[in-house]
């Protein structure tokens, strides 16, 4: 798929490596040695997502001061990794559609259109099927989007690639010129009997606390931090979507310290609308009072 030059969409949980993957599809195509261009289309404001895709002329928005260079533009002869795209708002889904259709776009504030050859990688969590039913997200751009669909599974879905990943993140998290330290038994077993909801990006941060809080000659499996979680609501029985949906939150949470906004702008939601989320699943943040 890397050398077929077409679109792709890279689906899957929060941290299972949808970015990664993307690297790996432009590393082998023939656009290798062309620009790559990445943007996160949940952390751009919604008044400014046009702008930044498609580029905007001095004086077309208050503030605009100067002309605005779009990620389009920039990635013209590239590759152009559009992630978490199902937060992409209405008017965004459109233009997009219209250069994926035509490969011409306009500058906001601008009547002269530009042709521009991008290949576009788009990534997310989100399953686009149901936005499309529930009509957030258009079905004829979700078509030009999926020429080809690459689905990475969850980490707990493939545990034969946990030591591989963890002990390559030993090594990133070592002090240079130092041998990391081994992993106990007993931290091999931990990281085997973990479900890792957060998926690669939890692995990856729990073997970086280890490597910096392990006191012994190995890591042991309490130096991880796998009982730390955002604390839950008495538990109820929630469907296999909304379970999932849960652990995802949680996981984000636990990777910004708890710090609500931080989490919101992570998966692309506003404060509201991650409280309201929260409220729904039951999770509870355990409040510690101030030192």
């Amino acid at each position: 798929m890397a050398r077929a030059d077409v679109p792709v969409l890279i689906t899957g949980e929060n941290g299972t490596g949808k970015e990664k993957m993307a690297d790996v599809v432009q590393a082998n195509s023939p656009r290798r040695d062309r620009p790559f261009v990445k943007v996160n289309v949940g952390a751009l404001p919604e008044s400014l997502i046009e702008a930044e895709l498609f580029g905007a002329e001095a004086g077309a928005f208050t503030g605009a001061d100067k002309k605005r260079l779009g990620r389009f533009e920039a990635a013209d002869g590239g590759t152009l990794l559009l992630d978490e795209i199902g937060t992409l708002s209405a008017t965004g889904q459109m233009k997009l559609l219209r250069v994926l259709q035509t490969g011409e776009m306009e500058r906001l504030g601008s009547s002269t259109t530009r042709r521009v050859d991008v290949r576009v990688l788009a990534a997310t969590n989100a399953d686009l099927r149901e936005e499309i039913e529930a009509g957030r997200f258009r079905e004829d751009l979700y078509f030009r989007l999926n020429v080809i669909e690459l689905q990475i599974p969850a980490l707990r879905q493939r545990l034969d690639d946990v030591m591989p990943l963890a002990e390559a993140f030993l090594v990133e998290a070592g002090v240079s010129g130092e041998a990391p330290k081994p992993l106990a038994r007993s931290a091999e077993q931990a990281l085997h009997q973990y479900d890792w909801p957060g998926n690669v990006r939890e692995l990856r941060n729990a073997i970086q606390r280890a490597a910096l809080v392990a006191t012994g000659d190995e890591i042991e499996a309490g130096d991880f931090g796998l009982g730390t979680r955002a604390a839950a609501a008495p538990t109820v029985a929630l469907p296999a979507e909304e379970t999932d949906q849960r652990r995802t939150i949680e996981d984000v949470l636990l990777e910004h310290g708890g710090v609500v906004a931080r989490a919101a702008e992570s998966l692309g939601l506003s404060r509201q609308a991650l409280y309201r989320r929260m409220q729904k699943l039951g999770i509870v943040l355990e409040r510690k009072p101030r030192s």
